[in-house]
């Protein structure tokens, strides 16, 4: 019987290299990352909290047909995007918007899925991002699957799959971190833990001490971060993401964060959890510290800010744009790639389809 290697043990409290109050708080392990980076950083996280503002008010206005917001989670979309190189891919879920525009998607085309026109509005190819995933946990398989042919192929690519909490209780986790790890595949494992499955609360998800602990055992490291902290997830993102690329297998990232919203429009969060539980989490809030930080340390000035201000604002305008403008729709696409030869049975449902529309054409 082998010994455990408790290495693979995730640290008893998330690392954090700035605090809630914007205070450097030195790490032995971390290095916080340079003043460019974060400068970087920050900037996405502007346009990040600008795109979920205006996506959140594209839904009331009836443009989108439904947009899972990560407000209150920027600092993870950001740096998931951030960690990869290119070459390497994405493999986002619903609420990851934020991440696959700041992969270079147009935010109009990552909108795309979300206003209901087309299963995605890109290339995955052109961006290394996969098409974002509704149900629960099949992303990591898909991750999985491709790192293991690239691997295969002897490429150098890495894959950073995102999941939340709910996630970890399916079978799919479960199968896609076993796989990984038998086969030391470069996949970095990164779980927005943000308190809840749409109602369901996290003590209701899990028994473990962590989402991290589950890690040791697949027999791959399991790390804890603070998910508002957007230095400390640019740290332990790129440490995992470097890992993969040695040779030296998966990692499980779990970032402690919260959703500061509704799981969607359609959703009513009044039901089960408290206003004061939500206003807790204002003070953590991702932008708000590391902009402190940086105009502490005399990185961030009033000229900077209002640059980024103007390119957020500009990002938003382009949404409002193309989500007002009429899509020039085909029904006929609702049959298009679904066999590789059209079934009896399908032909008969666009038959149907087909008379109805003609019908309604004639009756204008």
């Amino acid at each position: 019987m082998s010994t455990p290697d408790t290495s693979l043990l995730p640290r008893d409290t998330p690392v954090q290299l700035i605090d809630e109050h914007g205070t450097a708080t030195p790490d032995p392990d971390y290095a916080l990352p340079s003043a460019e980076r974060l400068q970087q950083a920050y900037a996405s996280l502007v346009n990040g909290r600008r795109i979920n503002d205006q996506c959140n008010a594209l839904v009331r206005q009836g443009r989108l047909a439904v947009y899972p917001s990560s407000n209150g989670q920027e600092a993870c979309q950001v740096a998931a995007a951030l960690a990869l190189a290119e070459g390497d891919w994405l493999f986002p879920t619903y609420r990851d918007s934020v991440s696959v525009i700041a992969r270079g998607v147009a935010p109009e085309d990552a909108m795309v899925l979300l206003r209901g026109d087309w299963h995605s509005g890109y290339n995955p190819h052109a961006f290394g991002v996969a098409p974002q995933s509704t149900p629960l946990a099949t992303q990591l398989l898909h991750a999985v699957g491709f790192a293991h042919a690239a691997m295969l192929r002897g490429e150098p690519t890495v894959v950073l799959a995102m999941c939340g909490d709910g996630a970890t209780s399916e079978g799919d986790f479960h199968e896609a971190m076993n796989f990984a790890a038998v086969f030391k595949l470069p996949v970095v494992f990164f779980v927005q833990n943000n308190e809840f499955a749409i109602s369901v609360p996290l003590s209701r998800q899990t028994a473990a001490p962590s989402l991290a602990h589950k890690a040791i055992g697949y027999g791959m490291p399991g790390r804890r971060v603070d998910g508002n902290d957007v230095a400390a997830l640019l740290a332990v993102l790129q440490e995992a993401v470097d890992r993969g690329r040695r040779g030296d297998g998966p990692t499980l990232v779990e970032a402690h964060t919260y959703r500061m919203l509704a799981h969607t429009n359609a959703d009513d969060d009044t039901r089960y959890r408290e206003r004061d539980e939500v206003q807790a989490w204002v003070a953590r809030d991702p932008l708000s510290r590391v902009r402190t930080y940086l105009r502490a340390e005399e990185l961030l000035d009033d000229a900077a800010e209002a640059a980024m201000t103007e390119e957020a604002e500009g990002i938003a305008a382009e949404l409002r744009a193309a989500m007002n403008a009429d899509p020039e729709l085909d029904p006929q696409e609702l049959f298009a790639h679904v066999f590789a030869e059209r079934p009896a049975s399908l032909e008969a449902q666009w038959e149907l389809l087909h008379d109805e529309i003609e019908r309604t054409e004639a009756g204008a």
